[in-house]
């Protein structure tokens, strides 16, 4: 899949002696840009969204392998406008990569659910106007994206229970997180992740009535 290239950043930091150094787009300094976003640094948000671009691009061309039949035109690109857009930058309150992409990754799981409830109106729409007697009629919504309305409602009964449990399936299973980055942005150790994504995935498990394994991979540990 040929990657589409962010938006330009088109906001340079202001000129003069009080003006704030942008440093590379490189992991490490990540930090030091959501600092200086959320110190209102004109420009800052969009460093942090060319910087992060690639892990986003990579979680949302998953998502929408997983969601979508192959041959599907839709773009990873409008997934991660969608996903960046419902955060509120003006509440965010973030320590690092690791906290703003365990954010991004409820994001993303809403702007897939607002996806899904938009294809499936239209799907009403279509069938309500649709010649029945054409033999040709299909209708454009895909069956196989009410799993992920279910996987909702399951998280949301996770989350009444052991709400850090649905934290971390939102950034495994939405944001494509590994266990280390997790553990950093949860404050827990390998072990204790890998013990959590157990409990979680057997929890989802039963309330969904599917084998466990959600996101592809056997769990070995």
């Amino acid at each position: 899949m040929t990657q589409e290239s962010p938006p330009p950043d088109s906001t340079a930091a202001p000129a003069g002696p009080d003006a704030f150094e942008f440093p590379q787009a490189t992991l490490d300094s990540v930090t030091q840009l959501i600092a200086a976003a959320q110190g209102g640094q004109p420009g800052a948000w969009d460093r942090v969204y060319a910087l992060l671009y690639n892990d986003l691009h990579e979680a949302a061309s998953l998502q929408i392998r997983r969601r979508w039949r192959r041959g599907s035109k839709r773009s990873p690109t409008s997934l991660i406008n969608r996903t960046w857009l419902r955060l509120n930058q003006d509440k965010l309150t973030l320590n690092n990569r690791q906290h703003l992409l365990a954010v991004l990754s409820q994001a993303m799981r809403y702007a897939l659910l607002d996806e899904v409830r938009r294809l499936k109106r239209l799907k009403y729409e279509e069938s309500y106007l649709a010649d029945k007697a054409d033999p040709h009629y299909e209708p454009s919504y895909d069956p196989d994206l009410d799993q992920l309305l279910s996987i909702d409602r399951a998280l949301e009964a996770l989350s009444a229970v052991e709400p850090r449990l649905t934290q971390l399936v939102e950034m495994r299973y939405f944001a494509g997180m590994s266990d280390i980055e997790i553990g950093e942005a949860l404050g827990l150790t390998d072990r204790t992740i890998r013990r959590d994504w157990r409990k979680a995935r057997a929890f989802l498990a039963a309330h969904l009535r599917v084998g466990p394994d959600l996101d592809g991979e056997d769990d070995a540990a």
